[in-house]
C-alpha cells in the first residue's frame, strides 16, 4: 500500500527537514542527466509518494495533511533548489489541490475521488489552460476547447500547450467553453485514461526540460455531464477569484523561482572562489567587481525572503475565515 502523508516520517519540522535531505540529495543524483536530455523524472515522484508529499495539502479528513503555506513553501523550496522541475510539477499539484479544497462549485463525489487518488495512489493533477492561439486564458478570450452536451454527457475537442507534468498525471481540468449560447467556461475534469486523449511529445525548451510540459489534444473525448466541474458565464470569474488561493499561487510559484536564484548564486559563489586565472594569480572573487555583483544580488535575494515571509504570513491570518475542509 502507497505511503499516505499521516503514515510518513513527515510529523515535524525536525522530520520534514530529514525527509527533504534526503529527497534532495536523491533528486540532485540524476537532475542534471534529466535537463541534458529532456527526460522525465518519473523515480522523483515515486519517492515524494513514498514520502508522502504528493497528498501533503489534502485536507486532513481525507486522509491527506492538511499542510499550511508555510510547510508548502518550505517543501517547494527545497525540491526546486536541485530539481525545479520535479517542483513545478509538485507546486501544481498543490495549487490544484487547494483549488478543489476551497471550491464549493465541485461535486462533492469528484473532489473525494481526487483527493482520495492523491493519498493512496500518489495521483498527480494539473490545469490544462493554455492554447496555442488563444495562449494563456489569464487575459480572457474564449478558449478554442469545446466541450458539446449529448444526453450521456459531454463530447470535448481542443488541443493545450504547455501541459506540465503530463507524463505522469492522472486528472486534468481542461479549460474548455460549452457549445451554448452565450457559452460557458471553466473546467472539464478528465481522467487520464479516457479515450481519445493524445499526448504530443514536443516539449525542448531551454529551461525547465525535466517539466514534460508537452502538448495534449483531445479527440472527441466523452466524459460524463458531472465531470463539467465548474462552467460560468466568462464575466462570473473574474468576480470569485480566492484572494486566498491567489495568495497561494504567488507564494509557491515565487518560492521556486527564489530557489533557482538562490542555487545559481551559490554555484557562482563557488565559481568566484575557485576560479583563478593565470594572469591574476588570483580568485575571481578578489575582484572588486564581482564582490560588487555579489553583493547585489545577496540584496536581492534578502529581499526576496523578507517579501515571500510576509506573504506567507498573511493567507495563515486569513484560513479561519477562507479556508475550510467542506462537508458535503
Amino acid at each position: 500500500m502507497a505511503t499516505t502523508f499521516q503514515q510518513s516520517v513527515f510529523r515535524s519540522a525536525q522530520s520534514l527537514d530529514e525527509v527533504l535531505k534526503t529527497l534532495i540529495e536523491k533528486f540532485s543524483e540524476r537532475a542534471a542527466e534529466h535537463d541534458r536530455d529532456g527526460t522525465f523524472p518519473f523515480e522523483n515522484f515515486v519517492a515524494l509518494q513514498e514520502a508522502g508529499l504528493l497528498a501533503a495539502i489534502v485536507p486532513k479528513a481525507a486522509g491527506g495533511g492538511g499542510a499550511s503555506l508555510e510547510t508548502a513553501r518550505r517543501i517547494v523550496a527545497g525540491i526546486a533548489g536541485v530539481e525545479p522541475s520535479t517542483a513545478l510539477v509538485l507546486t501544481l499539484q498543490y495549487l490544484f489541490h487547494m483549488g478543489i479544497a476551497e471550491s464549493g462549485r465541485r461535486p462533492c463525489h469528484l473532489r473525494e475521488r481526487v483527493q482520495s487518488d492523491a493519498v493512496h495512489r500518489g495521483a498527480l493533477t494539473n490545469a490544462l489552460r493554455v492554447e496555442p492561439e488563444l495562449g494563456t486564458p489569464s487575459r480572457g478570450g474564449l478558449p478554442a476547447t469545446i466541450g458539446r452536451r449529448t444526453e450521456k454527457g459531454w463530447i470535448l475537442s481542443g488541443h493545450k500547450l504547455y501541459s506540465t507534468g503530463i507524463p505522469v498525471l492522472t486528472w486534468l481540468g481542461v479549460w474548455g467553453r460549452s457549445d451554448e449560447e452565450p457559452a460557458r467556461t471553466g473546467f472539464f475534469l478528465i481522467h487520464r485514461d479516457t479515450p481519445g486523449i493524445r499526448i504530443v511529445e514536443s516539449w525542448d525548451h531551454l529551461g525547465l526540460r525535466a517539466s514534460g510540459s508537452h502538448e495534449v489534444i483531445f479527440e472527441d473525448v466523452s466524459i460524463p455531464t458531472d465531470h463539467a466541474v465548474d462552467l460560468r458565464l466568462p464575466e462570473e470569474w473574474a468576480a470569485t477569484v480566492s484572494a486566498f488561493h491567489q495568495a497561494w499561487s504567488a507564494v509557491l510559484l515565487s518560492a521556486l523561482y527564489d530557489a533557482i536564484g538562490r542555487a545559481a548564486h551559490a554555484w557562482l559563489l563557488q565559481f568566484l572562489q575557485n576560479r583563478v586565472p593565470s594572469n591574476l594569480g588570483a580568485p575571481l572573487a578578489s575582484l572588486p567587481r564581482f564582490q560588487e555583483a555579489v553583493g547585489r544580488s545577496e540584496a536581492l535575494l534578502w529581499e526576496s525572503s523578507v517579501l515571500l515571509d510576509h506573504a506567507t504570513r498573511r493567507p495563515t491570518r486569513m484560513r479561519p475565515a477562507l479556508r475550510r475542509n467542506r462537508i458535503c
